[in-house]
Formats: structure tokens, C-alpha cells, sequence
């Protein structure tokens, strides 16, 4: 997969370049040596003099007269006189040289990917035989030099990329060129309107203007354009038909803008459309019966809107060979059923419509959608049981069902979706136990069941998942001993056993299996205390449309690495090896019956950034030192039996709140004088009602509470030659 996908980007890149090349050497006349034109050599040569960490082997082809020879240089045949130049991807760096200004025959000069600063030399508007200027992606800043319209025969410019690049969009855009099949000026600053020259540019086929910070009301455009994408600026007003468009448009991503109104169901005539985008803006009212897209629509995002009213009975065609391979309608205001004809798209791949006010039950026939491999109804309310056809889209890679109000059990059988990644059911009223079965499920990676009705022990099942990352059985009703193997998962990040009845010992000696927990260094969390919220993002997944049939999934689990069996009825004493765990961001093993001390190798735990162990039977001195903790926010050992002296120097005096209800406790105040923590308040219920006071407590509350859930984050590439484009700001 991934080396397909490689030669694809390359073939894209360098296929023009290749074409030129095999119309020379195809032709018998000229496969003899090309001498370069003097001058032009001369200008090649301060332009590499000028460039900076370059491969010495890049240029080591640069030598001689023979034209043929050089890397990235094409010259014509006749005379000498180079016509193109091609560096993409060769990482250079430096400023542009004005002496590729000297190239006087240059039609193609592309030096896109590469690590280029300054300034866009004005003088490359002297190249007036120029067909195609493409240096996107590099580090360029400023504005576009007016010296660029005279370059009357331009084809395509490509200057997206390059983030310091900007102003007010340059007014002749649109008819400095009656040649102008492509432009491309996403991924910069530009502000201001777009130019009603770009309206009615009869030769435009490409316009890209993403990602700016363009604004104005949206026109309609008069020209037969294949690609637009003016996502992710501030552009207002409502949506055209695009009545010119509707033969050729095949990309349409308006995502991430200011557009109101409703969809006018004349966008339903586009004939050619794959992908259209119209997530993130301020879209309101029902979707009309009568917007029904052809089978040639591949990816369809609504999603982050204010859409209302019933999911539409029927919102694409579909053939066997053909149809929607993405539907996102997520985070709207749709309501009613889920419509038997969503489960009628055969060629469906991923289905969102989280975030809604669904009701009633998951339709059986969903488990019709054998290509089906994502899966996002959480925050609904869904009743009714997880349905037994479902196991029937056996590709399914994620399944996710959280916050709604389904009931029943876990049925053995989901065993059969033995690809499956992700499976999220937390806050239903879901019951009985985890089915043994389930340790067929081998690929899981993401396992959240919290906020149920589950009981019964931790069985061996979850032991064959062995690729697990994050595991929450939080706010349940699961009994018994902590197992022997439970955190011996080599890539675990997140364990949340919190608010269960589970008792006895806390395993020693397994803790040294995960190398999250064990290496601070690849944790990934930069935890500020008041930067985080319940909505923290924990998960991203993206989803790539390789071709028809073709899709692949990868996420990264960004949640904090930590283990939280707060809540539950553990004795005995607190394992040492549990502190020596240099990668927990935060430990939570609150409310629980456990005693003796606190291990001196606290001060090991160099990420950490919480610890709770309050409310529990701990006793005697505290000896460890956490001045050296310095990311630590949040520290609480109140409601024990914790005794003796607590000098300044071991660096608790950051968290004068910590020792609450330790009445033995003498906590150094000034050079050998202490005093006993402040008054007891009394105690709450459970660990959050501990944690309602100051921005400290709060803070772990919030990451407590957003480890046992998360927000799923969607980057969706359709189609392998259009430009990637974000379905969700989600990422």
C-alpha cells in the first residue's frame, strides 16, 4: 500500500518532466549530445553556487556541455537554450536565484517541495515564454511580484505551500492570462476578496485558493471549472448552483467558511462530482428530497453544520460498481430514523453521523454494507441492542457507538469483525459480562466500554489483545482481582479501571512490559494546567480512498499515558515498581482501601504531571523528594494517615493543598518550624466531587474524564488525483 501510494506522488510529479524527456529521445535526431547554451550554463552555474545544503551528488551531473546529461535540465535540441527546469523535491535551500531569470527560453520552471526562503525574485516576470511556474512548498514570503503578469502564455502557477506569502490577492489574477488552466494559491496568507476577473477567466480548469484568509461573498463562477477548493477562509453568503460547472466540477470543497442558507438541490446536476465538501459553515434547514447526487459522487461531507430535520431518505445513486464510498452528515441537528436507504449505498466504506439527535434502533441491514470499515454514530440517542448483522461488514476497522442510550448485551458473535481497531460503546446502559469470544478480536487497539451496566470479572480475553493502546472499563460494575497480566500490553498508553468493585492486590513486577509507561521521552504529552479541556482530542484516524476499492485506515492515539484504578475497593500496599514508571503522565489510585507508605521512588516518575492518591489507609513518612518533578500539576495525598516532618527542600511546598486530612503531618513553613495541613473539608463521595475546587483540581477532573472517551478526528483523501482535503477540522 504504502509503496503504491509512493510511485503514485512520483509518477504525478515528475510525469510531465518524463513526457519531455521521451519526446527526445524517442526521436532518433536527437539522441546525440545537446550542448548547452553558454550563457544558460552560466546561469545554471551561479544559480547552484547560491544554493544552500544541497546533495553534492545532485549537482555532480553539472558538468560539461552535454545538456543530456544533467539532472533535472531539459534542453532543446537545437539551439541549446534550456526550456525547463525541474529540482521538486530535492531539498534545497536558500533564496532563489535571479540568475534563472537569464533563461530566456524557459517554458517549465519548477522548484516545488524544497526549502527556498525570501522573496519571489520579480524578475522572473522577464521569462515570457514561461508555460507552467510551480514553487509551492517552501518557505517564501511577501507579496507576489506584479512583474508576473506580463507572463502572458502562463498555464499554471503554483505558489500554495509557502505559509509567509500573502497581502491582498493581486486583482490581475484572473486576466493577466488567457491561457490559465491552473492556480493554485492555497496554504498562504492572502487576504482580501477573490477577484471578479477569476469569475469569468474563460481558460480556468484548477483554482485552488484554500486556506487564506480570503473573504467577501461566494460568486458564481462562469468558466467549466474541474477543481475548486477555497476551503478554510472566511467567505460568506450562500451557495450558487454553479450552473457553468455542472458537466465538468469534480471537486468541490467549500469546507470551513462563513456560507448560510440552505443546499439548493440544484447541486444534485453535477454529473462529473467526486467530492464535495461543504463541512464547517453555518448551513441550516432540511436536506430537499429532491438533492439526489449521481452514482459518480465518491465522498460527501455535510458535517459541522446546522442541518436539520430527517437524514434524507436517499441522498446518492448507487450501482453495484459505483456509489458514495464516504457519508459524513456528523455534528448536525438531524433527527428521527436512521433510513433503511442509507444501508442500500453497497459501496459505502465510511458512514459518520455522529453528533445528531438520532432515535430509534441501528438498522439490522447495516450489516449489508460489507465494504463498510468506519462506522460513527456516538452522540445520538439510539436505543435498542448493538445489532447482531452487524458482524456482517466484516471489514470493519473502527465501531463507534458511544453516548447514546442502547441497551442489551455484548453479543459473542461480534468475534467475526476480527479486523476491527477501534470499538467504543462507553455511556449506554449496556449489561452482562465480556464475552470470551471477544479474544478473538485480535486487532483491537482502542477498547472503551466505560459508563455501563458490565459486570463480572476481567477475563482472559482481553489478554489475546495484544496490540491494545487504550483500554477504559471505567464507571461499571466489574468485581474480583486486578489480573496478573493486566498491564503487561507492550504498546498500552491508558489504563482507566476507575469506579468498579475491584479488589485485593495491585500486581507487582508486570509494569516494566509497556514501553510507554517506561520512556518519558515518547509520551507525547505537553500538559499545561489550564490549557486542557474535557474535549480534549485524544484520537485522530485517518481515512485514505486509495482507489475504488481500495482504503486504508491509520489513526494516532494522542491520549496522556496513564492508569487510573481510582473508585474501587484495592488493599494491600502500593507496588514500588509502580513508581518507577518514568513515561505515566498521571497516576490515579484514589478512593481505595490501600496502606503502608508511599515509595520513595516517587522522584523516578520524571513526566509525571498528576498524582492522586488520596483517600486511602496510607501511613508513616513521606521520604521522597519531587523537586525535581518539575511538570508536575496536580499532587493530592489528603484523607490518609501520613505522619512526620515534610522539609521545604523535598518540594511539596508547591501544593499546600495536598496533605488535607493528615492531621500527624508536620509541613515545614520556614527554616525548622512546621505547622499541620489546613483544616480537613469534608470529604466528598467519590474522586470528582474532590476535585471542584481551583483550576489544579479541575484540571485533572478534565483528564479523568476525557481519557475514558474521545473525539474521533477525520482526515479524508479521496480519489488519487485530487488534492488531499480535510473533512473535518476534526486532526
Amino acid at each position: 500500500m504504502e509503496v503504491k501510494k509512493s510511485c503514485g506522488i512520483c509518477l504525478h510529479i515528475f510525469m510531465p518532466f518524463l513526457l519531455s524527456m521521451l519526446l527526445i529521445f524517442g526521436n532518433p535526431s536527437v539522441v546525440s549530445a545537446v550542448v548547452v547554451h553558454p550563457q544558460d550554463r552560466a546561469s545554471l552555474s551561479e544559480f547552484k553556487s547560491k544554493v544552500i545544503d544541497a546533495d553534492p551528488s545532485l549537482f555532480a551531473s553539472w558538468v560539461g556541455s552535454n545538456c543530456t546529461n544533467w539532472t533535472g535540465v531539459l534542453c532543446e535540441n537545437r539551439t541549446g537554450r534550456v526550456v525547463a527546469v525541474n529540482l521538486s523535491y530535492m531539498n534545497l535551500s536558500g533564496t532563489i536565484s535571479s540568475s534563472l531569470c537569464n533563461l530566456l527560453s524557459l517554458q517549465t520552471l519548477v522548484l516545488s517541495h524544497n526549502n527556498f526562503s525570501s522573496v519571489i525574485p520579480p524578475c522572473l516576470g522577464d521569462l515570457l515564454g514561461l508555460r507552467v511556474l510551480d514553487i509551492s512548498h517552501n518557505g517564501l514570503g511577501g507579496l507576489v511580484p506584479d512583474t508576473l503578469r506580463r507572463l502572458k502564455h502562463l498555464r499554471e502557477l503554483i505558489l500554495n505551500g509557502n505559509r509567509y506569502l500573502g497581502g491582498i490577492l493581486p486583482m490581475w489574477v484572473g486576466n493577466f492570462s488567457r491561457n490559465l488552466r491552473k492556480l493554485d494559491l492555497g496554504s498562504n496568507s492572502f487576504g482580501g476578496e477573490i477577484p471578479e476577473s477569476l469569475f469569468w477567466l474563460e481558460s480556468l480548469r484548477y483554482l485552488d485558493l484554500s486556506e487564506n484568509n480570503l473573504s467577501g461573498k461566494l460568486g458564481a463562477f462562469h468558466q467549466s471549472l474541474e477543481v475548486l477548493n477555497l476551503a478554510s477562509n472566511r467567505i460568506s453568503g450562500t451557495l450558487p448552483c454553479f450552473n457553468a460547472c455542472v458537466q465538468s466540477l469534480s471537486i468541490l470543497n467549500l469546507a470551513n467558511n462563513s456560507l448560510v442558507g440552505r443546499i439548493p438541490s440544484c447541486m444534485s446536476s453535477f454529473q462529473a462530482l467526486r467530492q464535495l465538501n461543504l463541512s464547517n459553515n453555518g448551513l441550516k434547514y432540511g436536506i430537499s428530497p429532491m438533492l439526489v447526487f449521481s452514482d459518480m459522487l465518491l465522498s460527501l461531507d455535510l458535517s459541522y453544520n446546522q442541518l436539520s430535520g430527517p437524514l434524507p431518505s436517499k441522498i446518492a445513486e448507487t450501482t453495484d460498481k459505483s456509489g458514495l464510498l464516504v457519508l459524513d452528515l456528523s455534528h448536525n441537528q438531524f433527527s428521527g430514523d436512521i433510513p433503511l436507504k442509507i444501508t442500500e449505498l453497497k459501496s459505502l466504506q465510511a458512514l459518520f453521523l455522529s453528533h445528531n439527535s438520532l432515535t430509534g434502533a441501528i438498522p439490522g441491514s447495516i450489516g449489508n454494507l460489507t465494504y463498510l470499515q468506519v462506522i460513527d454514530l456516538s452522540y445520538n440517542s439510539l436505543s435498542g441492542s448493538i445489532p447482531l448483522n452487524i458482524v456482517g461488514c466484516f471489514q470493519l476497522l473502527a465501531l463507534t457507538l458511544s453516548n447514546n442510550d442502547l441497551s442489551g448485551e455484548i453479543q459473542p458473535e461480534l468475534d467475526a469483525l476480527n479486523s476491527l481497531k477501534i470499538l467504543d460503546i462507553s455511556n449506554n446502559k449496556i449489561s452482562g459480562q465480556i464475552p470470551q469470544t471477544l479474544a478473538g478480536c485480535r486487532s483491537l487497539e482502542v477498547v472503551d466500554f466505560s459508563s455501563n451496566s458490565l459486570s463480572g470479572s476481567l477475563n482472559d480475553a482481553m489478554n489475546k489483545w495484544l496490540n491494545l493502546k487504550f483500554l477504559s472499563l471505567a464507571q461499571n460494575k466489574f468485581e474480583g482481582s486486578l489480573p496478573s497480566w493486566l498491564f503487561t500490553f507492550p504498546s498500552i498508553r491508558t489504563i482507566d479501571l476507575s469506579g468498579n468493585r475491584l479488589s485485593g492486590f495491585i500486581p507487582d513486577g508486570t509494569f516494566n512490559v509497556s514501553k510507554n509507561f517506561n520512556n518519558a521521552a515518547i509520551s507525547g504529552m505537553n500538559i499545561e494546567q489550564n490549557s486542557l479541556s474535557s474535549e480534549s482530542k485524544e484520537i485522530q484516524i485517518s481515512v485514505m480512498v486509495m482507489d475504488r476499492n481500495e482504503l486504508s485506515f491509520a489513526y494516532d492515539l494522542l491520549s496522556p499515558v496513564g492508569i487510573d484504578l481510582s473508585t474501587n475497593q484495592l488493599n494491600g500496599k502500593i507496588p514500588e515498581s509502580l513508581f518507577t514508571l518514568n513515561g505515566l503522565d498521571y497516576l490515579n489510585l484514589s478512593y481505595n482501601l490501600l496502606e503502608g507508605q508511599i515509595p520513595v521512588d516517587l522522584e523516578r516518575m520524571w513526566n509525571l504531571r498528576v498524582l492522586d492518591l488520596s483517600h486511602n489507609y496510607l501511613s508513616g513518612p513521606i521520604l521522597a523528594n519531587i523537586s525535581s518533578l518539575q511538570d508536575l500539576v496536580m499532587l493530592n495525598f489528603s484523607y490518609n494517615s501520613l505522619s512526620g516532618f515534610v522539609s521545604r527542600k523535598q518540594g511539596y511546598w508547591r501544593f499546600p493543598d495536598a496533605f488535607t486530612g493528615n492531621p500527624a503531618l508536620c509541613i515545614e513553613v520556614s527554616a525548622g518550624k512546621c505547622q499541620p495541613p489546613t483544616i480537613p473539608a469534608l470529604p466528598g463521595d467519590n474522586f470528582k466531587d474532590d476535585l471542584e475546587g481551583g483550576p489544579v483540581s479541575v484540571w485533572i477532573f478534565c483528564v479523568t474524564a476525557a481519557v475514558t472517551f474521545y473525539v474521533t478526528l477525520i482526515a479524508l483523501f479521496c480519489w488519487p488525483r485530487s488534492r488531499n482535503y480535510i473533512l473535518r477540522s476534526k486532526i
